[in-house]
């Protein structure tokens, strides 16, 4: 069990840092939400459910769904794939 909690709690950090360092805002999104997905985790193996209900429903729920919604009315989106396209 150690071995997995030790997993989960690296996964946690290389989320963290790869956010700070990635340059596409999508990509920035989805790794929030896996380190949202990891922390629900953790809560459960912390005998925490409530707060893992919590943090499965904001963290990688709802918030993530604002920031989808955010890019494609600031036309993010868009303009990541016509970047790509360029390339």
């Amino acid at each position: 069990m150690r071995i997995f909690e030790f997993c989960l709690l690296a996964g946690l950090i290389v989320c963290a840092l790869s956010v700070s360092f990635t340059k596409k805002l999508l990509t920035s999104i989805i790794i929030y939400m896996s380190y949202s997905s990891i922390m629900a985790v953790i809560w459960v193996i912390l005998q925490s459910p409530d707060l893992a209900v919590t943090e499965a429903a904001v963290g990688a729920g709802v918030t993530s769904i604002l920031f989808f919604v955010t890019l494609k009315k600031i036309r993010a989106i868009r303009e990541e794939k016509q970047d790509e396209t360029e390339e």
